[in-house]
C-alpha cells in the first residue's frame, strides 16, 4: 500500500498520467550512464531474448547470472554497440520505445531461474553499471520440479517510478500519482527484498523450483498444468482478472497454492499492450474508464471493493481490509513481530514442538511490513472466521498476530472503519486443492534466520503440498 497522499484534482491526475503527446521529451542524466530493459519479461529455451539499451557510452558490456543459492554466472564478455536515446516524456507510461541493441538466444542449459543482466559501461574513468532482470520459465513445466515460484513481477512495475511516474505519488516526478505503468522502461524490483530468500533457503535445501512471473499466469495458464505447487512470496500486491481466474481453476482442479506473502491480489490490474504495461486507478476507480459499465467489476481498484465484489479472500483465505500493518507506518511498533498458535495439532506445525498460545518467528520479525487477515469471532479462546468476508467455509486459523490500517488509509476505501484492529492469520483451506497463507510479506526473514519453527513450517508445506 505504501505512503496515502490525500486528494487531489482529477485534473491533475489526469494530467500526470495521460495519453497526451503535448509534452517534451525528458533530459538525459548529465552524468555517464547505462540504462537497459529487456522485450520480454519471461523466456523459454531456444527464444529470442531482447535487450533495449542507452548509454553514454558506445559500447556496453552484458553479464549474465542466475539467482540462487549460488548466484552462477552464465554469459559474460557480451559486448554491444550503444547509442543515447531520449527518455519520452510518457516513458512511464508508454515505454521508452527505444530500438533493440542486440538479441540473445536462450541456451538449452539456462535452468530455470530467475536472471539478472548486469549493464556495464565505461566513460572515461568511469564505469557505471545497471540491472536488467529476466525469467526463464521451464520449456516442458513440471518436467524437474512440482513446484512453481511466480514473481510479483505486477508488483515490481507499480512501484517503479523510472521515466517519472508509478502507481503511487509519494516518489513522483511531479508528486502526483500514475494510473498506467509500462515494463518497456528500466525496471527496479523487489525481489531481493523478499523471494531472493526463499529462493536461496530452499535451493541451499534440495528444493529445485520452476520460475514463471505474474504475467505468465495471465498469458501462459498451460503452464500451470505442469505443477502441483504454486509459491506466491513477499509482496505480491497487483493481480489482474485473467490471473486470479486461472490460478482459481487450478485449485478447484486440485492444484495447491502457498502464499508465503502479504497484501496478497489487494489491487485489480488490467494487463494492457499484449501485457507490456499495467492500468490501475486505485482509490480514483471513478475516474477508470469502466466505472459504470457493464464491465465495473474489472474496475481497477482494490479486490475488496464493494463494487468489484470479488474479496481476494476468496482465493487467499485472507485480505487486506481485515489486516494491516505491524511495525510499518507507524502500527504496532513494539508489536511482537510473531505469531500466536492457536491450533497446534494441525499437521503445518508437526515437528516444530510448538504447543497453544506459543509464539514463534518474532527474532527475524517474520510478521511485519503488510499482513493480511480475516474477519473473526473468538469462541472459548480460539479464533474461527466468520466467512462474511469472503473467507472460505474450509479456513481454519491456524496462527495470529495483530495489525492495522494506518491512519488515514481509510480514504482508500469509502467503506472502511476508521478504529478497526485486524491481524496477520497463518491459515489453511481446501477447495478442491489445498490453499496455505502465511497473511505476511516478511515471512521469508524467517528463511534468512534458519528459526527452526519456521523452517520446519515452510518444510511441511513444501513437501506434503507438492506431491
Amino acid at each position: 500500500m505504501l505512503p496515502l497522499v490525500m486528494f487531489r484534482s482529477t485534473v491533475m491526475i489526469l494530467l500526470a498520467s495521460s495519453a497526451m503527446s503535448l509534452f517534451a521529451d525528458q533530459p538525459l542524466p548529465t552524468g555517464p550512464y547505462v540504462y537497459g530493459y529487456t522485450g520480454q519479461q519471461s523466456v523459454v529455451s531456444g527464444d529470442e531474448l531482447e535487450f533495449h539499451l542507452s548509454s553514454s557510452a558506445d559500447q556496453v558490456e552484458i553479464e549474465i547470472q542466475r539467482q540462487g543459492a549460488e548466484v552462477r554466472t552464465v554469459m559474460t564478455g557480451l559486448r554491444v554497440a550503444c547509442s543515447e536515446f531520449p527518455i519520452p516524456d510518457r516513458a512511464s507510461s508508454h515505454g521508452c520505445q527505444w530500438p533493440v541493441a542486440t538479441t540473445i538466444t536462450v541456451p538449452d542449459e539456462w535452468q530455470s531461474g530467475c536472471y539478472i543482466a548486469t549493464l556495464a559501461a565505461s566513460v572515461g574513468e568511469d564505469v557505471i553499471k545497471s540491472q536488467v532482470m529476466f525469467v526463464v520459465r521451464a520449456k516442458v513445466p513440471g518436467a524437474r520440479s512440482k513446484i512453481l515460484l511466480q514473481l510479483a513481477t505486477n508488483t515490481y512495475n507499480a512501484y517503479t517510478n523510472w521515466g517519472g511516474h508509478s502507481l503511487y505519488s509519494y516518489h513522483d516526478r511531479d508528486g502526483l500519482q500514475g494510473h498506467r505503468v509500462s515494463f518497456d522502461r528500466p525496471m527496479s524490483s523487489q525481489f531481493g527484498k523478499w523471494e531472493f530468500p526463499f529462493v536461496r533457503w530452499a535451493e541451499g535445501n534440495g528444493y529445485e523450483i520452476e520460475y514463471a512471473t505474474n504475467g505468465d499466469l495471465e498469458f501462459n495458464p498451460e503452464i500451470l498444468n505442469g505443477y502441483r505447487l504454486v509459491l506466491s512470496v513477499g509482496h505480491d500486491e497487483y493481480w489482474s482478472s485473467a490471473m486470479r481466474d486461472h490460478v482459481e481453476d487450478f485449485i478447484t482442479g486440485g492444484g495447491n497454492v502457498a502464499f508465503f506473502s502479504g497484501n496478497t491480489c489487494c489491487w485489480q490490474v488490467r494487463s494492457e499492450d499484449s501485457g507490456r504495461a499495467l492500468t490501475c486507478w486505485k482509490q480514483w476507480y471513478n475516474i477508470d474508464p469502466v466505472f459504470r459499465t457493464k464491465d465495473q467489476h474489472l474496475l481497477s481498484t482494490l479486490w475488496g471493493h464493494h463494487l468489484v465484489e470479488r474479496p481476494e479472500n476468496e482465493l487467499t483465505g485472507v485480505g487486506f481490509l481485515w489486516g494491516g500493518y505491524h511495525r510499518s507506518h507507524g502500527q504496532f511498533m513494539d508489536g511482537p513481530a510473531s505469531f500466536k498458535v492457536h491450533r497446534p495439532d494441525h499437521w503445518l506445525f508437526d515437528g516444530t514442538q510448538l504447543k497453544r498460545d506459543d509464539r514463534f518467528g518474532g527474532e527475524d520479525t517474520i510478521v511485519g511490513y503488510e499482513c493480511d487477515g480475516c474477519e473473526m469471532q473468538w469462541k472459548e479462546g480460539l479464533p474461527y472466521p466468520t466467512h462474511r468476508d469472503g473467507t472460505p467455509k474450509t479456513f481454519e486459523i491456524l496462527a495470529t498476530c495483530p495489525a492495522r490500517w494506518a491512519p488515514g488509509d481509510s480514504h482508500w476505501y469509502d467503506r472502511f472503519p476508521k478504529d478497526r484492529v485486524g491481524a496477520a492469520v497463518l491459515g489453511i483451506y481446501t477447495r478442491g486443492g489445498t490453499v496455505v497463507t502465511t497473511g505476511t510479506t516478511d515471512w521469508a526473514h524467517g528463511l534468512s534466520g534458519n528459526d527452526p519453527q519456521v523452517v520446519r513450517i515452510t518444510e511441511n508445506i513444501l513437501d506434503r503440498l507438492s506431491k
